[in-house]
């Protein structure tokens, strides 16, 4: 037999209350906030509250990532340096980072993760890193099987990819919309999302070809069993899950049914393991689509997908429910595939195709009430539920418990007992203590053995309790109580001094990068940063956008794999596709964006006139 692969989930948190959630929910790994400098700015955490997650995840083996992947200002270093000093003696296991100049400053032993904000779309970008010293990099959304499979042949670095969340138009680090339009810059964690903006597409002569539509807003990645397989396949280890700014029901719901789909693929396989310790109990059937989302895709994983996009609205779709059958005076007839509740929220599209939502007042069977008595829906209209009141109050309450499978075992010793706990990992733990051993009246070993099972400890499952004795001894059992807790007690500390922590320092490389040449593209704002791909034999450096507040000429404001033409059925390569008069031009407000095509690698690029 190979070598097991370990296999990782990888759940956010906004802060350390969702933490604790997506960890009892099934996550191997987590990703949090830094107090700074983090590519969420409204999901940052205090080295207090990083350091109590620290402490939480490593009972379970649980590791925690910080995310430090913003670009940095020249006058910044010194304090990123101190915080990552300080993120490392509370215990984090590795930071994910955006900025190589990071990479040049005093560091401590802390492994570095290549954040997906790096750009990491080709073999040789990921080779670089992996050369640079980085232990895992976060591949691009947009990559296919094929070319997963590319890089991990080529590489042997851990490869960290998306399943589920949303999704940037742009390749991820390589979008300026927000800076150059707004002044917040999503290399800088303030993304203003112009991406979520409707937008009238305008041909060359000014013929409005879609008015008011959201052209740039994607539907919500997730990905199935079956994909999830084959990227295990294709070299992926680590699955991540996006959403530092998302509420507990959804990390709580979306963790807990990626768990489960992943523990299947495991159980189906002697190759493959997860990568933390113990077993989730879930008490609620997970649903994806039950919480936030914007319809599904599965991305460009095979190919360029039909249901990429949703042109009508940014906004959370939820789940498909059925139609409206008829409407009545204050009511009308639903029809779908589930009952509603009363203080349900609904959704649909107007005959305008508008979207629009509304409260449900009260529910008699397949008579629906909205809170607004003088809402008319037009029969045959679709109906989606926003808000389920009966799964959000559940979500509210506990939810799963998380506890790790120990084997307990008693046996004499000359002056008394011994207990002894173990797992399947190798731990274990042992105390013994003198006593009288008290001949007993009647057969105690039953009544020890559920004793010492009896799930006392949060942490802990026993699965079978051995007694080798070589008569029968009573004990009070409140004895028994103090002693077991005392071996609990023990066995914790053990697992902690056991924790499997990596200390990795950066080697010191001048292997070549890819590029000779770096534009602003590069995201270069400090001078460790320049000094960084000097070293590796970039010969010109451009400084990023950011560095600039008045930005002028021509630039390009992001690159994607989403193609209006092609929405349109105007690609050259799609058969009796239409011509249209270009170039095309995005107008929102006082903004008018040229857009080019680069069909040669099947991109749509947006521009600053």
């Amino acid at each position: 037999m190979g070598k097991i692969r370990q296999i990782e989930l990888l759940a956010p948190a906004k802060n350390v209350e969702n933490a604790k959630q997506v960890i009892l929910h099934g996550a191997d790994a987590v990703y949090i906030g830094a107090p700074k400098f983090g590519a969420r700015a409204a999901a940052s955490n205090t080295i207090e509250d990083i350091a109590e997650l620290v402490e939480f995840a490593h009972q379970y083996y649980v590791r925690v990532y910080v995310a430090l992947n913003t670009i940095i200002y020249e006058d910044e270093l010194a304090e990123v340096e101190q915080l990552i000093w300080q993120l490392w003696h509370i215990g984090v296991d590795a930071l994910i980072v955006q900025d190589m100049g990071i990479t040049k400053l005093n560091l401590p032993p802390i492994p570095l993760h290549a954040s997906t904000q790096c750009d990491n779309r080709t073999p040789e970008k990921v080779k670089f890193l992996q050369e640079a010293g980085f232990r895992q990099v976060v591949l691009a959304r947009e990559l296919s099987l094929q070319q997963i499979k590319e890089i991990s042949s080529q590489t042997n670095v851990a490869l960290e990819a998306f399943i589920h969340g949303a999704l940037c138009v742009s390749y991820s680090g390589q979008c300026y919309m927000s800076y150059a339009l707004g002044g917040r810059s999503a290399n800088r964690g303030v993304c203003a999302q112009f991406c979520r903006l409707p937008y009238d597409l305008v041909d060359a002569k000014g013929k409005v070809l879609m008015r008011d539509k959201y052209l740039l807003s994607l539907r919500d990645l997730h990905r199935s069993k079956q994909d999830i397989e084959a990227m295990i396949d294709a070299g992926v280890s680590s699955f991540k899950i996006e959403g530092r700014l998302k509420e507990m029901a959804y990390c709580k719901n979306v963790t807990a049914w990626y768990r489960q789909t992943i523990d299947e693929i495991i159980a189906s396989r002697s190759d493959l393991k997860r990568s933390s310790s113990g077993k989730e109990q879930i008490n609620f059937q997970p649903r994806p689509d039950r919480v936030f989302n914007r319809g599904f895709t599965d991305y460009f994983l095979k190919g360029r997908p039909k249901d990429l996009y949703n042109f009508d609205t940014p906004k959370s779709m939820g789940e498909e429910m059925g139609f409206v059958r008829a409407q009545k005076l204050q009511h009308f007839i639903y029809l779908g595939k589930e009952d509603l509740n009363n203080g349900d929220g609904l959704s649909y599209f107007d005959e305008n195709g508008k979207f629009a939502g509304f409260r449900v007042n009260k529910v008699e069977g397949n008579k629906v009430y909205p809170a607004n008595a003088s809402l008319r829906l037009k029969t045959g209209i679709k109906l989606y539920r926003t808000a389920n009141q009966a799964f959000d109050a559940a979500m509210e309450k506990t939810t799963a418990q998380r506890r790790i499978d120990v084997e307990m075992a008693c046996w004499e010793t000359q002056d008394g007992f011994a207990l002894q706990l173990s797992d399947t990992e190798g731990h274990r733990a042992a105390i013994q203590f003198a006593c009288e051993k008290t001949p007993a009246q009647k057969p105690q070993k039953e009544h020890l053995r559920a004793l010492l099972s009896k799930a006392t400890h949060p942490l802990f499952s026993v699965q079978d309790c051995h007694i080798d004795w070589k008569g029968e001894y009573f004990l009070p059992s409140s004895q028994w109580t103090e002693q077991r807790n005392r071996l609990y007690e023990l066995f914790v500390k053990t697992r902690k001094i056991q924790y499997p922590k990596e200390e990795y320092r950066l080697p010191q490389t001048q292997h070549a990068y890819p590029q000779e040449k770096l534009s602003y593209l590069g995201n270069v704002l400090n001078s460790q940063a320049k000094a960084f791909y000097q070293q590796h034999q970039v010969t010109q450096v451009e400084p990023a956008l950011e560095a600039d507040e008045n930005i002028q000429g021509k630039i390009e404001l992001m690159r994607c794999k989403h193609c209006l033409r092609y929405a349109l059925k105007a690609c050259p390569k799609q058969a009796d596709h239409q011509v249209l008069d270009e170039p095309l031009h995005l107008v929102y407000k006082q903004y008018r964006l040229p857009l080019a095509f680069d069909c040669r690698r099947c991109e749509m690029i947006i521009l600053k006139a």
